[in-house]
């Protein structure tokens, strides 16, 4: 997977590509921490349009991601989702979790 972040006055977009799985969950995670740490940072958008595959391990890494962000007092939502990553997180009721655009 590759990962992008891009930061515009306090918000923060993080550009994910290729399969999110288990080998990503590195990568993911630094690519997130700088955020969460970033005190001028409200909003992060995790840009998935570019993702073609995601497991379960991915399905935890959000919820994990989801958590910390919330006690960092950061809005989050998910956006670009589409496709067979879309179908997996209405499966998993992540529309019930997260905001997805």
């Amino acid at each position: 997977m590759q990962t992008s972040v891009s930061m515009d006055s306090g918000s923060a977009d993080l550009k994910l590509s290729g399969r999110f799985d288990f080998n990503a969950h590195r990568e993911f995670r630094a690519a997130y921490e700088q955020v969460i740490a970033d005190a001028a940072v409200r909003a992060l958008n995790i840009d998935m349009g570019g993702v073609d595959y995601l497991d379960s391990s991915a399905l935890g890494m959000l919820l994990m991601l989801r958590d910390k962000a919330g006690a960092a007092n950061k809005a989050l939502t998910l956006s670009n989702v589409r496709g067979a990553v879309k179908q997996v997180l209405d499966i998993a009721n992540f529309g019930k979790l997260f905001r997805i655009l």
